[in-house]
């Protein structure tokens, strides 16, 4: 069945008249869907580019709380320097001195003991002697010096009677020619004597008829250097003494014990002055060529000493040149020594009636040596706290007044003391550049940048820094 035309024609406008209604009212739903999203400005925004920050600004009590010390850049000349480690030794033939027997005999009194201090002519130990060719030289002493006073007195009996011709002058010459003989062998027992450890006074005594059973063994006299390569110091034990009459041994080592029997020349006792020492420097092969350079221009050798209180002593007024270089090379280490002389510093106390020497260097004591190897003019030298880096980049502060202007430099050498800086224009000389805290000084500027705080500054073309105005 067939609908007519009109009637067809009404229902569709019905229909089409529903779907607009429907899409009228439901509109809020099915906008969102097809709809863009609206562009919030706030999320499109990107943050403004953060300019690279060149100054800060300390307070007075922020600087002292850094321990901020600026000083003016000038530029110097620097030598470039190599590390070698090494110890404080004993100065061979110098240092230390041992005493031996005279003879002999067994340890009878002990008078010195480790750490006491003796002066040339003092007791060490004394000793009974058991010796046959030391007993047999008394009584040869003795002898003679009996035929020495009868043949003098034969001599002064007889000379009258050959002056009148009552006898022969032959007589005369021969008890002239035995008593030489004899005054000859009593000056070699005599010596001989005296080398054995008996004093002269003893020795008469022998020659009177009194034999010595006992020795006494003293400290030996100073022995002079035979070249003076340093002027040495020595321990002084009273006001106004001289080097002369405040020299001093200490007692280092015994090596007999009371009631041992020694025999002549064994070692009895180490004795030790440690007025003249000697630096020894530990370096490889390939570093000698520097050595032998310096050594030969007599170049001045830097010294740290590792557990040394400076503030405690008198100023150490010496220079330090290398004396001579080892020609061999140590097995273990693969390293050759060299030596410097050093001239040491003592004091003196009193205890119990007895008087103790302390030096300030000691053998075995660390030390740290840097040998000029490369002189550079013309360059700007600062400690080694004052630089700060970041990768490539090198950067000193400068300072004026509150602010500091960090510069960017270039770094010719660095040590573990001191950096040394190009004299490029970069830093303009005479102006004021922190000489520590760089590193913290960089983090305070990062931490002021990122914090948004300025420094409210302007940086002028020489470099200056002012507040804005």
């Amino acid at each position: 069945m067939r609908f007519p035309k009109s009637l067809r024609l009404l229902s569709g406008v019905a229909f089409a008249a529903i779907v607009v209604g429907v899409v009228f009212f439901t509109r809020d739903r099915w906008m969102t869907i097809f709809s863009l999203p609206e562009p919030e400005s706030h999320a499109a925004d990107s943050p403004p580019p953060v300019e690279e920050p060149k100054v800060l600004k300390l307070s007075p009590q922020a600087r002292k709380n850094l321990e901020l010390v600026s000083k003016p850049a000038r530029p110097q000349t620097y030598w470039r320097t190599i590390q070698v480690p090494g110890e404080i030794v004993d100065r061979p033939g110098q240092s230390d001195r041992g005493v031996t027997s005279p003879a002999v005999g067994v340890v009878s009194e002990v008078h010195a003991f480790p750490g006491d201090t003796v002066r040339p002519g003092d007791r060490l130990f004394t000793l009974r002697l058991f010796s046959e060719y030391l007993q047999s030289t008394q009584k040869e002493l003795f002898s003679s010096t009996k035929e020495s006073q009868i043949a003098q007195e034969q001599l002064a009996r007889l000379s009258p009677l050959a002056d009148k011709g009552g006898i022969s002058k032959t007589k005369i010459i021969d008890l002239e020619n035995e008593l030489r003989r004899q005054q000859a062998v009593i000056q070699a027992h005599r010596q001989d004597l005296l080398t054995r450890g008996l004093n002269p006074q003893q020795v008469d005594q022998v020659a009177n008829g009194q034999f010595v059973s006992t020795v006494d063994v003293v400290t030996p006299s100073r022995i002079k250097e035979r070249e003076k390569l340093v002027s040495i110091r020595q321990a002084s034990f009273r006001e106004g003494q001289t080097d002369a009459d405040g020299f001093a041994f200490e007692v280092q080592e015994l090596n007999a014990e009371l009631g041992q029997q020694v025999q002549a020349g064994q070692l009895l006792i180490t004795l030790a002055n440690h007025s003249s020492l000697y630096l020894e420097g530990h370096a490889f092969k390939r570093e000698a060529p520097y050595l032998e350079k310096a050594a030969q221009n007599g170049w001045e050798i830097s010294v740290e000493f590792a557990e040394d209180e400076p503030e405690n002593w008198p100023e150490l007024d010496q220079s330090f040149e290398i004396r001579y270089l080892s020609n061999s090379i140590d097995q273990n280490s693969r390293t050759f020594d060299f030596f410097i002389p050093l001239t040491n510093q003592s004091r003196s106390y009193e205890k119990s009636g007895e008087t103790f020497v302390v030096w300030r260097f000691r053998p075995g004591q660390r030390i740290r040596l840097h040998v000029p190897v490369e002189e550079m003019t013309d360059v700007l030298v600062l400690p080694s706290a004052a630089i700060v880096r970041e990768g490539p980049e090198a950067y000193v502060f400068q300072q004026n007044g509150d602010l500091f202007n960090r510069i960017p430099v270039q770094v010719l050498h660095e040590d573990r003391r001191n950096i040394v800086v190009a004299n490029d224009g970069s830093v303009t000389p005479g102006l004021f550049l922190a000489q520590s805290a760089a590193a913290s000084l960089n983090r305070v500027l990062k931490a002021q940048a990122a914090s948004g705080m300025r420094a409210d500054v302007h940086v002028h073309a020489d470099g200056t820094v002012h507040a804005s105005h």
